[in-house]
């Protein structure tokens, strides 16, 4: 039996719950990246005895188009699977159930899902420093209780509901994508590890618009912090979602 991490953790915050959900399960929980647009997921296959752990940020109240791809490709073969959506304090609507969809299509037997509180990618103003001490102290609880339920599991009593709708809610885009300024010096740290593969070699520059998903990695991971999205449009955002951002959300767990 293995324990396996699956995340698509653009910028650490999904990374972080994640490994506060294994922190529990043992010294050893294999990983396999999401992010990387590099893998072939098709060639990963697990065994029944297997509990993988499948995390993903929730962009819009959706899963990322590329964690959905990937995820999706790889061979479950009815390996038990704890899924989590982690999410910046506003709502992650149908992120959990479309998760859910994607698992149990690719062979996983889903036995539980999180939804968890992390800093906002973009407004980091919102969930400042989550996961803190609480959050990871209350994950740990979760992962405890689920492994319970592993004891003694039943597939014909696993049944559980989520929250979310089928059809999911339309996917749309923040319109706002990263572009660099006079600081890049062309080193193509964020061609190389764009999980949309939305910027060229070409014109590192600026991104696809058509295949950015805003998820702010190559502006974390710039050396020279050269890359940026428009200040105005952030705080316009930031203004539109202070209601439903500002009032503290708890971490759920489903069993």
């Amino acid at each position: 039996m293995r324990y396996v991490q699956v995340v698509f953790s653009p910028t650490g915050g999904t990374q972080k719950v994640a490994d506060a959900v294994t922190e529990v399960w043992g010294d050893h929980v294999d990983r396999v990246d999401l992010s990387n647009a590099e893998e072939d997921f098709s060639k990963i296959v697990f065994e029944e005895e297997d509990v993988v752990l499948a995390a993903v940020p929730s962009f819009g109240g959706r899963v990322p188009h590329p964690a959905a791809k990937r995820l999706g490709q790889l061979r479950g073969c009815h390996a038990k699977c704890v899924i989590v959506c982690v999410y910046g304090n506003r709502a992650y609507e149908d992120t959990l159930t479309e998760l859910q969809d994607i698992a149990e299509g690719c062979g996983f037997c889903v036995v539980a899902a999180i939804a968890a509180v992390a800093e906002h990618s973009i407004m980091h103003q919102y969930a400042a420093g989550r996961p803190d001490e609480e959050d990871i102290n209350k994950l740990h609880d979760f992962s405890r209780k689920i492994l319970e339920k592993l004891k003694n599991f039943d597939k014909k009593s696993n049944t559980f509901k989520l929250p979310g709708n089928r059809p999911y809610k339309k996917a749309g885009g923040t319109g706002l994508v990263p572009k660099a300024d006079k600081k890049c010096v062309d080193c193509g740290l964020c061609v190389r590890d764009c999980p949309a593969q939305a910027i060229s070699r070409d014109n590192v520059k600026t991104a696809d618009a058509g295949k950015c998903i805003s998820c702010m990695r190559c502006v974390v991971r710039c050396p020279k912090s050269a890359r940026k999205v428009n200040s105005a449009m952030v705080s316009a955002a930031a203004l539109m979602m202070k209601k439903a951002c500002s009032l503290k959300k708890e971490n759920e767990l489903f069993l």
